[in-house]
């Protein structure tokens, strides 16, 4: 269900937002029954209130829409998703009330208020449409939310419909679209290339492990890199997890999910730059084939893993792509994962944890989230927890005792497979909304990808 904006025309019925202080100069500009109508309406301009103001006919001659104050607008997001899903059939556009920044989020907000995973029930449709605001990026906010659904689409879908397989379908149609190379390395492909951490995670599955790779764009330009973890359902494998645990573990390729969602923003855009993207997708499986607690893995780095926790798979898999990744030392490197319940523990849900060294990318990443509303918060890479990931009988240890700064030790853990690249993101998102909100229906979610695309424009301007 891509998102669109309605056409422009002399029929288009005009919204014009109010905020609370302003709501007494609005009320003088409108004619004598208007006003009264408004007045006769409740109508106070809180947040997300809306007043339809009628013709003598009945249809609609135009719309109020509440905008409240800064405090309320800012304990959330995407307000205009609340307006959009109150209002009667129609093809509206806003007239007056927002800067820029607020058109370009109120516009965003609309088309992704409008999403509706309905694979496999119908639901009803917001009815509706925006006319494409002036002063608009109109191609980005329509890039930023086609982007958005396919991360969504692509969590929403239960592992039955969204294994390995499947995934690598959805992975090898994004790059069709664009036009980008794409290729997989599957099952025992895994061990004959080096990459024996995705095969040990993935081969007590039905579905072969894989890792899927996709480039893009010019060789001379900037080298961006995305790494997703791709588990497409982790039981916890023999360190079964409780069944409440379980529950949303069909989210556990959210990372693999975001990555192509941002891809997807940065082939649309046709950005300059040579964008790579690399997804092991496995599924954490129990059969006689799993991988075991106190299992010693070789990864393709050469550094030995002690097993400790089966449940604990998603940095495996990563450590191998991540090394990979970095075997041709890109400009920028991002990696995304829902990795541990400790970075939840931390910040919630709705604001996933970077690390970084390089404290100038840290500053652009805080601003690119700030600017496009995108929450993200910086952890740190803390050198003194590096002994907490060392266990005696290998190089690491892939799930320290005691669980403390999990999101940490994990971050450390990854960061052991990146040498060369001059500068590396990782981001432990949830990407889940629990509760619905506005803009944002409880289910899938797109995190941090429209605060990083902002951050690669800013490295090729």
């Amino acid at each position: 269900m891509p998102p669109n904006f309605a056409p422009r025309n002399d029929n288009n019925i005009p919204l014009y937002v109010v905020n609370k202080d302003a709501l007494d100069h609005t009320l003088q500009q409108l004619e004598p029954p208007a006003r009264a109508w408004v007045i006769a309406s409740g109508f106070t301009a809180k947040l997300g209130q809306t007043c339809v103001i009628p013709e003598a006919d009945g249809s609609i001659q135009t719309v109020l829409a509440g905008w409240g104050d800064a405090k309320s607008r800012n304990r959330g997001r995407f307000h205009m998703a609340t307006i959009a899903a109150k209002l009667p059939a129609g093809d509206y556009k806003i007239e007056s009330g927002l800067n820029q920044f607020e058109r370009y989020e109120a516009a965003l907000a609309w088309l992704l208020g409008s999403y509706r995973f309905d694979r496999y029930t119908e639901k009803p449709a917001i009815k509706a449409r925006l006319v494409e605001p002036f002063g608009v990026e109109n191609a980005r906010v329509l890039a930023e939310a086609e982007g958005s659904f396919l991360t969504r689409d692509l969590i929403n879908t239960p592992t039955n419909d969204m294994g390995p397989e499947q995934l690598e379908t959805a992975f090898f149609d994004l790059a069709k679209k664009f036009k980008a190379r794409v290729s997989s390395i599957i099952g025992d492909d895994l061990l004959r290339e080096n990459l024996p951490l995705i095969h040990a995670v993935g081969r007590a599955s039905d579905q072969k492990p894989r890792l899927l790779d996709m480039i893009w764009g010019d060789e001379t330009h900037l080298k961006i890199t995305l790494v997703g973890k791709g588990v497409c359902f982790d039981t916890g494998g023999l360190n079964i997890k409780p069944g409440s645990s379980m529950g949303l573990m069909k989210k556990d390729m959210g990372g693999a999910a975001n990555v192509m969602g941002l891809a997807h923003m940065i082939m649309a855009l046709g950005l300059n730059v040579r964008l790579r993207v690399l997804v092991p997708a496995v599924e954490n499986s129990i059969s006689a084939g799993a991988f075991r607690p106190q299992d010693v893995l070789t990864s393709r780095k050469g550094l030995t893993v002690e097993i400790n926790n089966t449940d604990a798979e998603g940095r495996l898999v990563l450590a191998d792509a991540l090394a990979m990744a970095d075997e041709e030392s890109p400009d920028l490197l991002i990696c995304m994962a829902t990795l541990t319940g400790a970075a939840r523990v931390a910040l919630g849900p709705d604001m996933p944890p970077f690390f970084t060294d390089d404290s100038k990318l840290a500053h652009k990443i805080a601003a690119a989230a700030k600017a496009t509303a995108d929450p993200l918060w910086r952890l740190p890479f803390w050198d003194a927890y590096e002994g907490m990931i060392e266990p005696d009988m290998a190089d690491l240890d892939n799930a320290p005792a005691g669980g403390m700064a999990g999101a940490i030790t994990a971050a450390l853990f990854l960061r052991r497979f990146v040498e060369n690249t001059p500068q590396f993101v990782h981001l432990d998102m949830y990407g889940w909304t629990p509760t619905a909100k506005p803009g944002q229906p409880k289910g899938g979610e797109a995190q941090s990808i429209r605060a990083m695309l902002q951050v690669i424009e800013g490295f090729i301007t």
